[in-house]
């Protein structure tokens, strides 16, 4: 099989943007952070002043909204309505409300949509929560990484552009958000039955993706 789809999920701070790039560099897939769509829905509603609460204003902005993912020479790309939003969309007040966003079932069914058209001709890799439960039910690989909740604090940390916490204040943030992720009822973060569980605590970036790259040879074949 030459072209298979492959679904990363797992918790904030877990290594799974970064290991779903490099994993499609490698394979000469496409990549697609379903994460960063969460998030650039969220950044376009604070920006015309609306609160997750707002639902119905919410949906209406969402469906308005034109989001494109683009790869670019340092990862992907996110463009909402024309804007690149890329660096924007990794502040802190949008770690803080894009669980709340991502809990409104409109938005999901929206955005799930577009995923799984993505997804249609196959060689892709998307990461997010729920790709191995909901969007890729059927995806011939399966991972769901994790890590220690400090170690993904540390990462995410790294990636704030002008962070306004503490990194124990994120790490709290985080363990908050992992509980409102799992307990939400549309969608949560769960491991799929037939997903390979992979600890990338006090793992390198490299060794995740050959752990992934050697899951796709055992797997599909794939990954050579």
């Amino acid at each position: 099989m030459d072209r298979f789809n492959i679904a990363l999920d797992g918790p904030a701070g877990a290594g799974k943007s970064s290991a779903a790039r490099l994993v499609a560099g490698r394979l000469g897939f496409v990549y697609v952070d379903t994460g960063a769509m969460y998030r650039a829905v969220t950044w376009k509603i604070l920006q015309l002043g609306l609160k997750p609460e707002q639902t119905e204003e919410v949906v209406k902005a969402a469906r308005r909204m034109n989001i494109k993912l683009t790869p670019g020479p340092e990862g992907q790309q996110v463009y909402v309505d024309g804007m690149d939003v890329t660096d924007l969309i990794r502040s802190g007040d949008i770690n803080r409300n894009v669980s709340q966003v991502a809990q409104i079932a409109e938005i999901r069914e929206l955005l799930v949509d577009k995923q799984k058209e993505l997804a249609a001709n196959k060689g892709i890799v998307m990461d997010g929560r729920d790709i191995g439960t909901k969007v890729l039910p059927d995806a011939e690989v399966k991972v769901y990484l994790t890590a220690s909740t400090r170690e993904r604090a540390e990462r995410r940390y790294s990636e704030l552009v002008n962070p306004t916490l503490t990194l124990d204040e994120l790490e709290k943030e985080i363990a908050a958000r992992d509980r409102m992720d799992s307990e939400r009822c549309i969608s949560p973060l769960a491991q799929a039955e037939d997903a390979v569980l992979l600890d990338t605590t006090g793992m390198s970036l490299h060794e995740v993706v050959e752990a992934v790259l050697e899951l796709c040879r055992s797997k599909v074949g794939g990954g050579r």
